[in-house]
């Protein structure tokens, strides 16, 4: 299947957990993890976040409080969640969900050595292109 590595565990469960803020994630392999919306949201792979290449990130903030608003099916290989900011154009497949459970202590680490080396906090606003503060849609 598209988006998967050869032998890769796949979900057999998937609850959201709204309370909480995480989704949780059952792998045939045994592995279950609750990964927060807010790590899911800075990590997106979507181009609006990553950029169109390796430095072309665009540092996330202002997401500890999103939501997940709705969660559908991508074939039999991904989700794609719409987010409480509005954000729905990241697709994350089976691998990418299992590689946000399994490093997540890591994945945290890089997160907040980017916002102290950009001077801000994880709830700073984002800022849009023209300089103003981007609020919740």
């Amino acid at each position: 299947m598209a988006g998967l590595k050869p032998g890769a565990p796949t979900p057999q469960s998937i609850t959201v957990h709204g309370q909480s803020r995480v989704l949780e994630v059952g792998f045939s392999d045994g592995a279950t993890f609750r990964i927060p919306f807010e790590l899911m949201r800075i990590y997106s792979p979507s181009a609006e976040v990553q950029g169109h290449g390796p430095g072309q990130e665009i540092l996330q903030t202002g997401k500890r409080e999103v939501e997940l608003v709705d969660l559908e099916a991508v074939g039999n290989y991904a989700v794609q969640p719409t987010f409480s900011d509005g954000h729905n154009t990241g697709i994350y497949s089976w691998d990418l969900l299992y590689e946000l459970g399994e490093k997540q202590a890591e994945l945290w680490a890089t997160y907040e050595r980017r916002l102290l080396e950009a001077g801000v906090d994880r709830d700073t606003p984002m800022i849009d292109k023209s300089g103003h503060a981007c609020g919740s849609h």
